[in-house]
């Protein structure tokens, strides 16, 4: 007798497993389930927005596309709660399909009565256990979505609004009575006034609140970095470190210029501020930022934004620039963040030996030693590198300044920056502030990638090519050229990088040069002179002639200088295809003698623009 056919059994699918599939992906669930059409339903969204989004970074860059995602923080952070919610209903409802399903496999149909279904409490129980994943993975990015989102509205925070330990907690004149002058060489900053420069409360009418308009992404970028020695306690902010990075979008070219903190007479702009401070800054433009920032009648902002603003104006003014933005960290933060990304590797060009560094307990001066070399410093020697200046010059100091940026910048490893993530988030909140409109990060950022910073051109304008030492009633100062600063700015993406690197090298070893007229020419010593001058050195070109016509240009080098000058003299010999000879006269007081002659090639510098 034939057996009847049995039916087949019903199918369980595990409405756990579905749950925990539309975990992975919302779709995968329902797929498992068998209910394609609701399946490619829940896809279809994240599909797109999967493709959208990798669209986007392919064709504008990771970088592009990170700085994309800062702008617009707030615009992330409620998505990643709406797609919270999708994904949540979507394990649900898979869920909740794979349970039915179940059900009608077991009425069969409906052949054996209405489907009914039946929650299993350990089902249910994994189910919550998926949402709780889920909302937990999402809670991840709210928290370092909204930790991101808090310091961000601190750094870029022109008005200071945002109350963290970066303002200034000073009031007016606190500092310039609390402070004492600072003595001819102390490495040691002051915020008492300088001699000639008042730090009265406004006496005029406030300067209506106007800044220079947007970068347009084709003009060229001028940010002015600051490094800020800021002592709360003590009401001190002196701006120590100034260094204007220009960037030209077109040709992808970038100048740094750096001024030393202790530069004197700078020009002022025209307008309000002349009536308060004169045509120029009497004082060290570390303490503009100070002497300036109760001066509503100078310059425009509030009492926290007022000194960048005049910061930029008046480096503007000697630049010729408009400076649209500016970046301020402190040194305590620059520290903390050297730290955080685990050091920075730098190549020290010369050592630096200070035994008076004002590092000790009390402000005691401590004994500091970098060796040439490749190095790699920690967040407390690096910033020792970047400001000693003792046994070194002004000119030394800034290449170093500017050294330790350009290899922070290279060595920034995106897996280094992500795992301390929270950490450099609370340094940037603490240390960093900036005018840059968070909506213009994307276009800075892509800007920023297209540029090789092995090609930057770097200009220093300390002595003895850019300006002169001095000593007076203010301390050791210095004085700016400001016609050759200008003529340096307004030709520096013009000039040969190699004629640079030469000035460069020959500023380092500060050669004085006498050129004197062998032949009778009226004018040739000083041409020749303002030619040696174009090149980096320091030359003049003194009355005295020697006695008789000389054919030959001789080079003189006096007193054993030969020794601390082999790139002058390199270039003295290339410029006049001579050799150089060395002499001993203790009645010479110069360095370097050339003397002129009939076969002297014609040299002039170029005109100035």
């Amino acid at each position: 007798m034939q057996q009847p056919p049995q039916e087949a059994r019903p199918r369980h699918r595990s409405a756990f497993a579905a749950a925990f599939l539309s975990l992975i992906f919302p779709g995968l669930g329902h797929a498992y389930a068998g209910a394609w059409t609701r399946a490619l339903g829940f896809a279809a969204l994240p599909i797109l927005m999967i493709a959208l989004t990798g669209g986007i970074a392919l064709s504008s860059g990771i970088q592009v596309f990170g700085g994309e995602l800062i702008a617009n923080l707030p615009l992330i952070l409620i998505g990643n709660v709406l797609f919270l919610v999708y994904r949540i209903v979507a394990a649900v409802d898979a869920y909740r399909v794979a349970a039915f399903l179940n059900a009608v496999d077991a009425s069969g149909g409906g052949r054996f009565g209405r489907p009914s279904l039946r929650l299993n409490p350990l089902s249910v129980a994994g189910l919550l256990a998926v949402c709780l994943v889920i909302a937990g993975g999402h809670g991840v990015v709210a928290y370092y979505g909204v930790t991101a989102q808090d310091a961000l509205a601190c750094v870029f925070d022109p008005n200071y609004s945002c109350d963290d330990s970066s303002s200034p907690n000073d009031t007016p004149g606190s500092s310039a009575n609390a402070a004492a002058s600072e003595a001819p060489g102390s490495d040691i900053p002051s915020d008492a006034p300088t001699p000639g420069v008042t730090t009265a409360p406004p006496l005029g009418t406030a300067v209506p609140t106007a800044a220079l308009p947007d970068w347009n992404g084709t003009d060229k970028l001028n940010i002015l970095l600051i490094g800020a020695d800021q002592r709360p306690k003590e009401g001190t902010f002196n701006t120590d470190t100034l260094i204007v990075v220009s960037i030209d979008p077109k040709t992808k070219q970038v100048a740094m210029y750096s001024l030393p903190r202790d530069t004197v007479d700078v020009p002022i702009p025209a307008g309000p501020a002349r009536s308060v401070f004169g045509s120029v800054y009497q004082g060290k433009i570390n303490s503009l930022w100070m002497n300036s920032r109760y001066r509503s009648d100078a310059f425009p902002g509030n009492d926290k934004s007022r000194g960048f603003n005049a910061l930029k104006a008046t480096l503007g003014e000697l630049y010729g620039l408009d400076i649209q933005y500016y970046v301020m960290v402190n040194f305590d933060g620059f520290q903390n963040i050297v730290d955080t990304l685990g050091g920075v590797t730098i190549n020290v060009q010369n050592p630096v030996l200070d035994d008076h560094y004002p590092g000790g307990i009390n402000g005691a001066s401590i004994r500091v030693y970098i060796p040439a070399g490749v190095q790699h410093m920690d967040g407390a020697q690096a910033l020792i590198y970047a400001r000693s200046r003792h046994t070194s010059s002004d000119f030394d100091r800034a290449q170093r300044q500017q050294r330790v940026i350009l290899s922070l910048r290279q060595q920034a490893d995106p897996q280094t920056i992500l795992s301390n993530l929270t950490q450099l988030l609370n340094d940037l909140k603490t240390s960093f502030k900036t005018d840059i409109p968070q909506s213009k990060l994307p276009q800075l950022i892509g800007l920023s990638s297209q540029i090789d910073s092995t090609k930057i051109r770097s200009f220093v304008f300390a002595p003895p090519t850019y300006a002169s030492n001095a000593v007076d009633q203010r301390g050791d100062i210095v004085e700016p050229n400001v016609s050759r600063i200008r003529q340096a700015v307004a030709t520096a993406f013009k000039l040969d990088p190699t004629i640079e690197k030469q000035r460069e090298a020959v500023a380092g070893e500060d050669g004085v040069i006498w050129v004197v007229n062998g032949t009778g020419q009226v004018g040739q010593a000083t041409s020749v002179a303002n030619y040696l001058e174009y090149l980096g050195l320091t030359a003049s070109a003194p009355t005295k002639r020697p006695d008789g016509t000389t054919t030959q240009t001789r080079i003189r080098v006096y007193n054993g200088r030969e020794s601390d000058l082999p790139a002058t003299i390199a270039l003295l010999e290339n410029v006049f295809n001579v050799q150089a000879t060395f002499v001993d006269d203790p009645s010479v007081t110069v360095d370097v003698i050339v003397t002129t002659g009939t076969k002297t090639p014609p040299l002039a510098a170029p005109a100035g623009p």
